[in-house]
């Protein structure tokens, strides 16, 4: 069944494809990561993840991102690391 009355603004690059009789699902969704490079984005794309959820730590240059602060610079640093990515 689909939801009926769904409302939905989609940019002119999405490709609507018929799911006529099939079961359609989001990609695996990655809720514990620790954001260290913007790499792991096209990484985790390339291995079927489409949601990856951060928040704490932001992208660091040779931690495990143990020494990091969480705050809205690292948050800015998420985001723009994903721009280019659909």
């Amino acid at each position: 069944d689909t939801q009926p009355g769904v409302d939905i603004v989609i940019g002119p690059g999405t490709e609507i494809i018929s799911c006529e009789g099939a079961i359609v699902t989001a990609g695996g969704i990655d809720s514990h990561i620790h954001f260290i490079c913007p790499q792991q984005c096209e990484e985790a794309l390339m291995s079927g993840v489409t949601t990856m959820i951060g928040g704490g730590t932001g992208p660091a240059v040779g931690t495990c991102a143990t020494t990091c602060t969480p705050g809205s610079f690292y948050l800015e640093m998420m985001l723009r690391a994903v721009d280019g990515l659909p």
